[in-house]
């Protein structure tokens, strides 16, 4: 028997029922005590989710981190397309939220998408899992513990950094530093954030029961565009000059849905207006991991004390958020508030903006101080050619052209290092070259043919009693993308296999027979064990660099007995990695102002009612930000220079309309997204009912 009902009072104000209702979220179930963390008020569910976040982005961050190189070094795909195919994977684990948040939010709930759906494939895994993670986290407390719940979203963005600081840092070295069939062990660096995925499954698992566990609410995502499109269609058929306007065009839905969800629509199209600008921010950002690695591949990365993997130098990104968060809110933010300076969320974010620009600029001069260290490449109808002199004594070498004009005339050293290669124009795309040998008394002319845009170098030996020579052809451009590599000149008289490491070994045949070119470890090799027919010695082939590319030519020297003589083809990387600092700084900077400021500012703007769907259209703008550089990267055909100058430029025209937008943008209350009417009716908010009557008789 309930006497509330019986005693009802006649004067209670209902608000009028429109034609078609919001679906009511189904009843909760009473919510049982929690257990808690060692006597706190903290529910012992938080850890499973928190230890299930960190093996998530460990895994996500991880396999991310060597994504970009496993396409231009296992697959063998250009940088245009690494970076392109990069972007394009981004994009679509930023798109797949809108998904996630459609089906939690109807259907499944947040807890079964996080374990039938979020850990099931990573691209789409991550949609199921980025919009639901952190409310599921929050549902797990009372109400009464609002303070532990907002100490909870800084640990959860504790275990987010976490997660990709130590997996930013290890996966590199497991592709790196270990070797798989020859070559840089892709599988290790995909399989352990693999594990560390069935490991999140299995903690998020072991938690279940302790879970609180909120019924889904209803499709909001199909509310809101339903409700926008019947105002629009609504608009439409009443676009008559004898109907009255109304307010906002939104009001146009009043004759279907209720006041509140206008309501909460109107002020959603309001931020997600001020949205517009924020892809631009994205496509900087997250070249870190494209086109910023594939900078790092060209630079030299011993430290000193420790040598880096070109991938590995994205940790720092992670690693400064932790450093700059806590700085600008104790620090940097306070002193600005001291000096009178009004530092609202939307000039945070135009902040932030300006940072990534300067970044990219920085990000452009380095690259320009790359290419002036770089060998130079053979343009259209040109060619490089070294020339090298194999025999015992001097030779003189003259290359004459089709009208037998010298083209080139050198005295060449036996075993003499050639500074530089010398450029030779052609009058066709391929050309033949005829060249004058001169050696003693011996005379001896050749010709070689040649192809546009190539490198070439031309052996001279000594046979017997007379004089050879023969040309070879060099790799297709001369760029070893970061990676250490070497090639070998047999002069034995007998094939020689080369042990260059556990897994990395090649055979060079007798009598001047040329290897090609073997990519290798940065480091020394001080004994690498070679093996004849009937003899086993060692080579040293001292300190590889990074970048380099070396001809190691064998000899067997009455003198000094068998040995390689080294020449450099391709010259070192010598610009530091640590130059690449200053940009991550400030891109960090950038995202610490901008991202940790835009979800604070969205979330304190939007109705409680449109906060998964302001999550997933935040994640929508970053995927949109990802196509923009696939874009780019596909059809702009722009140095890669000049492509950070693009960047920056765009962004910083970008800032300007956002400015001018935010300028314009007047911030609303809490307070005052509700409509004064609705507050009479009952409000269901979890498991508690408010009710808000006027004259009420019990």
């Amino acid at each position: 028997m309930n006497t509330f009902q019986k005693n009802e009072s006649k004067e209670t104000l209902f608000s009028p029922v429109s034609i078609e209702e919001v679906p009511r979220r189904p009843p909760s179930p009473p919510k049982k005590p929690s257990t808690k963390i060692c006597g706190s008020n903290y529910p012992l569910s938080i850890a499973f989710i928190v230890v299930n976040e960190f093996c998530e982005r460990f895994s996500y961050y991880g396999m991310k981190a060597v994504l970009t190189l496993y396409f231009l070094y296992f697959l063998h795909w250009n940088e245009d397309t690494s970076t392109s195919i990069y972007h394009a994977f981004s994009s679509l684990c930023y798109f797949t939220p809108i998904l996630g948040a459609a089906i939690a939010d109807s259907w499944l709930g947040k807890f079964k998408v996080l374990s039938l759906v979020g850990l099931s494939l990573i691209a789409l895994g991550t949609g199921g899992i980025k919009p639901c993670v952190a409310a599921f986290g929050g549902d797990q407390f009372e109400e009464t513990h609002a303070e532990e719940r907002s100490r909870y979203f800084s640990v959860f963005y504790l275990a987010i950094n976490a997660g990709s600081l130590i997996s930013t840092f290890i996966t590199p070295m497991l592709r790196g530093d270990v070797q798989c069939f020859g070559e840089d062990c892709y599988a290790l660096a995909f399989g352990v954030p693999g594990l560390l995925m069935v490991i999140a499954l299995v903690v998020f698992a072991m938690g279940s029961k302790m879970y609180n566990k909120p019924p889904p609410e209803g499709n909001i995502v199909a509310q809101v565009l339903k409700c926008i499109w019947f105002a629009l269609s609504n608009r439409f058929k009443n676009r008559s000059g004898d109907i009255p306007k109304r307010q906002h065009w939104l009001d146009w839905a009043a004759e279907k849905y209720p006041k509140q969800l206008i309501m909460d629509v109107k002020a959603l199209t309001r931020i997600l207006f001020l949205y517009i600008p924020l892809p631009m921010f994205w496509a900087l950002l997250d070249q870190q991991g494209s086109r910023w690695t594939l900078q790092a591949t060209r630079m030299n990365r011993n430290l000193g004390f420790f040598v880096l993997q070109p991938d590995q130098m994205q940790v720092l990104n992670p690693l400064l958020v932790l450093i700059f968060i806590p700085l600008f809110d104790l620090v940097i933010y306070r002193l600005v508030s001291k000096c009178g300076i009004h530092f609202s969320s939307l000039r945070k974010m135009a902040v932030g903006m300006i940072l990534a620009c300067l970044a990219f600029a920085v990000a452009a001069a380095v690259e320009i101080k790359i290419n002036e260290m770089a060998p130079a490449q053979p343009g259209s109808q040109e060619v490089f050619l070294q020339v090298l002199n194999l025999a015992d004594d001097e030779m003189k070498v003259t290359m004459l052209g089709n009208e037998n004009n010298s083209l080139l005339i050198e005295s060449i050293k036996s075993f003499q290092k050639t500074p530089h290669y010398s450029k030779l124009y052609l009058k066709t795309k391929s050309q033949d070259f005829h060249f004058h040998l001169k050696y003693h008394n011996l005379s001896v002319y050749t010709e070689h043919s040649v192809q546009e845009q190539n490198w070439y170098s031309l052996f001279i030996r000594k046979d017997g009693n007379s004089i050879s020579s023969m040309m070879v052809k060099d790799t297709e451009s001369k760029t070893t993308n970061g990676m250490t590599a070497v090639r070998f000149v047999n002069t034995l008289h007998k094939d020689v296999n080369i042990s260059l490491s556990t897994d990395i070994s090649l055979s060079v045949g007798e009598d001047y027979g040329v290897s090609a070119y073997r990519i290798v470890q940065r480091g020394e090799y001080p004994a690498v064990h070679c093996r004849t027919e009937d003899e086993n010695f060692s080579l040293n082939l001292g300190l590889l660099e990074f970048g380099a590319a070396y001809l190691f030519v064998i000899t067997n020297s009455t003198n000094q007995g068998l040995q390689a003589w080294k020449i450099e083809d391709i010259p070192a990387n010598k610009m530091s990695i640590a130059w690449q600092l200053p940009q991550y700084a400030l891109v960090t900077a950038a995202e610490v102002m901008f991202s940790v400021t835009g979800l604070e500012f969205s979330y304190s703007q939007a109705p409680s009612s449109m906060k998964s769907v302001l999550q997933a259209a935040w994640l929508l703008t970053v995927a949109a930000g990802n196509i923009i550089v696939l874009v780019v990267a596909q059809f702009s055909g722009l140095v890669q220079w000049a492509e950070f100058i693009l960047f920056s430029c765009l962004l910083l025209v970008v800032c300007l309309l956002f400015s001018i937008m935010g300028y314009n943008y007047v911030p609303v209350k809490t307070e005052d997204m509700q409509d004064p009417a609705d507050k009479q009716i009952p409000h269901i908010q979890g498991n508690m009912i408010n009710l808000e009557t006027k004259k009420t008789k019990l």
